[in-house]
């Protein structure tokens, strides 16, 4: 064999694998630019998966236990409010009230959506009283229940649970931030709304988002709504 001829060999092996190595690259190439457009495009939108909600079970105005897992399977809107909300409590039942009203028109494709407040001054929260605030916010009780518990679990779920601080003052009056909170049927809190009596367009938006993720999750398309929240394709106020 002549030495032009081991080279002219030699020159089509490197050729050929060069040829291989720009394929390859180029084959990588599709799916990083498709990460990159992904999570620069954001053609989906999700709510945060925050954390676990916390597990309770609370008594509402009838006797009647409500607990985290009789809620498995349904989205909630949680608040926290005392039977009779005075100044300095920020009185949240207006919105809560109309909250009553979007989840009662909006179409969530079968999946069930409830409400619950949760009320923090429970040595006052007797059944009437109960009744009385229930019928005083206009609580449909098909889909608002008004729940309470023992101080200590109050305690335990409304502040370690869900990061609300209150505090009762030696005049009997709660003080706290107001506060709304999104749970889904999975029991994963997913939003959570601290700026006063919140949006009820913001929440309606955000319950929408839950309900086409749980619609549209099925095989593939469960990868997709999995790569949404990795690259944190979050809503905005």
């Amino acid at each position: 064999m002549s030495v032009t001829s081991s080279y002219s060999s030699q020159d089509a092996r490197e050729m050929s694998n060069r040829k291989l190595v720009g394929l390859w690259f180029s084959l990588l190439a599709i799916p990083l630019t498709a990460i990159v457009l992904f999570a620069v495009l954001q053609p989906i939108k999700v709510t945060p998966r925050i954390g676990l909600a916390p597990g309770f079970i609370f008594t509402d105005m009838n006797g009647e236990r409500l607990s985290n897992e009789d809620l498995r399977g349904k989205m909630v809107i949680y608040n926290f409010t005392t039977t009779s909300c005075t100044t300095p409590c920020v009185d949240t039942s207006a919105a809560m009230q109309q909250m009553q009203e979007m989840v009662k028109r909006l179409d969530t494709g079968g999946i069930p959506v409830m409400m619950v407040t949760i009320l923090l001054d429970s040595e006052n929260a007797t059944p009437e009283r109960m009744r009385n605030y229930a019928q005083r916010v206009g609580a449909d009780p098909a889909v608002w229940r008004i729940v309470t518990g023992p101080p200590d679990r109050l305690k335990q779920v409304v502040g370690g649970g869900f990061g609300l601080y209150y505090e009762q003052k030696d005049n009997g009056v709660f003080e706290f931030a107001p506060l709304t909170a999104l749970v889904d049927g999975n029991g994963i809190l997913r939003a959570q709304y601290k700026r006063g009596a919140p949006e009820v367009d913001f929440v309606e938006r955000d319950l929408k988002l839950m309900i086409d993720e749980v619609q549209n999750s099925a095989g593939a398309g469960g990868l997709v709504y999995e790569a949404a929240h990795l690259f944190a394709c979050y809503a905005t106020y």
